[in-house]
């Protein structure tokens, strides 16, 4: 790819992004359909790694599946195009850069739900989303190979 083209990628990348962190910003912290119609009066937190993906799975009959997978799924989902537009908007990336970055947001998300009250502190959520961030990473990274090949063979035929 020129570096015209790297660069427009990136730019398009960085817009996306934005875009992407609004919309997070509002699904975890101010949406009704999440449950975030109100802060509550005590603190609700986990600090116990696995105990609500136990939960979730031991209780998926009275649970229902949708909320079973919108916990476990979508906390990898949501995170999923960060990882992606993390790589993409970047000249620097890495496995372990998204990996930490990934990290940091979910952590921060957590904190600042912790905080105002609004959701839970959660350390399985911290896996989830990280664990979806770099997926979004690896995504990324088939992403741009099959590309470059997809590039180098209509180079090639001319």
């Amino acid at each position: 790819m020129s570096k015209k083209k790297e660069k427009r990628f990136r730019i398009l990348g960085k817009v996306l992004f934005v875009f992407y962190i609004i919309f997070l910003i509002y699904f975890l912290c101010f949406s009704e359909w999440y449950g975030r119609v109100g802060t509550t009066t005590e603190y609700r937190y986990n600090l116990e790694l696995f105990k609500e993906i136990k939960r979730f799975v031991a209780y998926r009959e009275e649970l229902g599946i949708f909320a079973v997978y919108t916990n476990l799924l979508g906390n990898i989902l949501i995170f999923v195009p960060y990882g992606f537009l993390v790589a993409m908007a970047s000249r620097y990336r890495g496995f372990w850069k998204t990996f930490v970055y990934s990290f940091g947001l979910s952590l921060g998300v957590e904190v600042f739900q912790l905080v105002t009250r609004v959701g839970s502190f959660d350390v399985d959520d911290i896996l989830l989303n990280t664990l979806g961030g770099v997926l979004g990473y690896l995504i990324f990274l088939a992403f741009r190979r099959h590309s470059v090949k997809r590039h180098s063979r209509g180079v090639n035929r001319k």
